[in-house]
């Protein structure tokens, strides 16, 4: 009836928490829909939509001229793929299961995997829907070329990244203020839409308004993410050590804070979080 745990190696714990936030992503992604195939359609779907009416208002206010020679479509995707990256990490790891939730109650789970299997599993579908959405536009429409298709990778794996430092900070915050912080995380994610500066091109922009866009290092990540897709583009205007730093000091804070938060952490505050 009584088992003694026997401590394993370095290894074996390292594999077994792989093994967890494997299990857990997938949990993850199927909450979202029951049918993981429907869900991934839909998250195509979202993305499309949102690539067509970004394209009507590039073509509305004179989008062509902008300063980047090439598909305007893959323009206005580089934008779109990067933004819901980081919006989507945002509000899923914000929204994990945090020290008070019931699947904490499980012996080998524990809010280091909440957030891993969140973040991964957010990942995975948006790198499918942008594998998918590029293939049939590449395939169907007109031939694409990328001109450094890994370093634009890095960009939208760093976009995801800083999407995840802050959703840490949002998701170690929650417990103590549950209403005020998802109010403050749907602003922000809200607030992206723009702030974002995914219409729009560094170079050209003027800098009394850049400096609006400027503290945001999805902005960064967009204008030198269209860096390396576009081989007649070199951004003058962001920087690429900028989201590294932040992303960084983001993930720490959100780390720090979500150790306070479970070491200080109510039963009561189940309830209200």
């Amino acid at each position: 009836m009584f088992r003694t745990e026997r401590p394993g190696t370095t290894a074996a714990s390292a594999l077994g928490m792989l093994e967890l936030v494997f299990h857990a992503a997938v949990r993850n992604i199927r909450k979202g829909h029951g049918n993981a195939l429907l869900g991934l359609v839909l998250n195509i779907l979202q993305s499309v939509l949102l690539i067509a009416v970004f394209w009507v208002i590039t073509l509305i206010f004179g989008g062509r001229g902008n300063g980047i020679r090439g598909d305007q479509i893959l323009y206005v995707m580089s934008g779109v793929f990067m933004f819901m990256t980081h919006s989507k990490t945002i509000g899923a790891v914000s929204g994990a299961e945090g020290p008070t939730s019931a699947m904490m109650k499980h012996g080998p789970m524990n809010t280091v995997i909440a957030i891993a299997a969140a973040a991964l599993s957010t990942l995975y579908i948006q790198v499918l829907s942008l594998t998918v959405v590029l293939y049939i536009y590449h395939a169907v429409f007109t031939p694409i070329t990328i001109h450094q298709p890994v370093a634009a990778m890095g960009m939208v794996l760093l976009s995801w990244a800083s999407g995840l430092g802050i959703g840490m900070i949002f998701l170690a915050a929650r417990p103590w203020a549950p209403e005020f912080v998802k109010l403050l995380t749907s602003i922000y994610m809200r607030a992206n839409m723009i702030a974002s500066g995914k219409m729009l091109v560094a170079n050209t922009t003027p800098n009394h308004i850049l400096q609006w866009f400027d503290w945001n290092p999805l902005f960064h990540t967009i204008d030198q993410g269209r860096g390396f897709i576009f081989l007649n583009y070199n951004p003058h205007n962001s920087s690429l050590s900028y989201p590294i730093y932040v992303t960084f000091v983001c993930i720490v804070i959100g780390l720090m804070g979500e150790f306070y938060t479970r070491k200080h952490m109510s039963a009561s505050w189940g309830a209200r979080s």
